[in-house]
């Protein structure tokens, strides 16, 4: 009898269980964001090489070129170039270490720690929004450092310009993430996905008026400033922070809804097709 009794307790139980809401789909997925978010800073906040480079980049960029570019060539610009190039530097920085960031997929893959993330049963993009948005932590460290050389240099942003450009950082962090997965989605060797990482980082800095004005640019300069994803998410930064000072004419070139539009449909399209060329290749090994 006591047998027969534990019995039908324990079904009871089992019934229960089976039938227990599961999580719902939203929740799974934001989970799944959240946990491989939280890995990332955790990866980042070990790396002391990397929070040394937060500093270093900003030095070599905003120190030496900015500080020659300002002594030597900004006379008749008509805006204050130390303010311009912060703010270059600082999305710039946001850029570069994304990018960066979202490159230690490769490293994922050799551990096959990539591999055990696809078998759950989540979105590829959930698997990959939570990458780059957790490579954005050394991001933010970047921009902070660039912040710290520019006060040295004279050039300050006030609590609310910051606050301005600290809340667009995740959509500036997201649209950098998503077009380096293109890339990643292809390429399976370490040492080649930081040089390609440089490699779209570098001409975006030079390009899209992170340093230097493009406002007049013409021809094929032109053209390739307007296909890179930095020269909105830029514009947009500079658009906040000059907002209302009469400078804003002279360094914005974009009305601020063109530049959010470019920015997301953008960072959209490059994050499907690299999402499919990741989650692919990781379905080939």
């Amino acid at each position: 009898m006591e047998t027969a009794l534990n019995l039908t307790g324990n079904l009871a139980i089992a019934r229960q269980k089976a039938t227990a809401k599961k999580p719902s789909r939203f929740f799974r997925e934001a989970s799944t964001v959240w946990a491989i978010m939280c890995r990332e800073v955790s990866v980042a906040l070990k790396s002391p090489s990397t929070l040394a480079m937060s500093l270093i980049m900003p030095i070599v960029m905003m120190g030496m070129i900015g500080g020659n570019l300002t002594q030597n060539m900004a006379g008749g610009l008509g805006f204050d170039l130390g303010l311009f190039m912060l703010v270059g530097m600082m999305i710039n920085m946001l850029f570069t270490a994304t990018s960066q960031g979202v490159a230690t997929l490769v490293d994922d893959n050799e551990a096959n720690f990539s591999e055990e993330m696809l078998i759950a049963p989540v979105s590829r993009l959930s698997i990959v929004s939570g990458k780059i948005l957790g490579s954005s932590a050394s991001a933010l460290a970047s921009m902070i450092g660039t912040l710290i050389v520019g006060a040295f240099m004279g050039i300050t942003l006030t609590l609310g310009q910051f606050a301005a450009i600290l809340a667009l950082s995740p959509l500036i962090c997201l649209s950098a993430g998503a077009l380096m997965m293109i890339p990643i989605g292809l390429i399976k060797n370490r040492k080649a996905a930081n040089m390609v990482s440089i490699i779209i980082a570098m001409p975006q800095m030079f390009l899209s008026g992170a340093i230097i004005p493009i406002g007049n640019s013409t021809g094929i300069l032109k053209v390739i400033s307007r296909i890179m994803p930095m020269t909105y998410s830029l514009d947009l930064a500079r658009a906040a922070v000059y907002n209302g000072m009469p400078e804003y004419g002279a360094v914005v070139m974009f009305n601020p809804a063109v530049s959010i539009a470019a920015t997301v449909a953008i960072t959209v399209a490059c994050l499907t097709v690299g999402t499919f060329f990741y989650a692919r290749s990781e379905k080939n090994r």
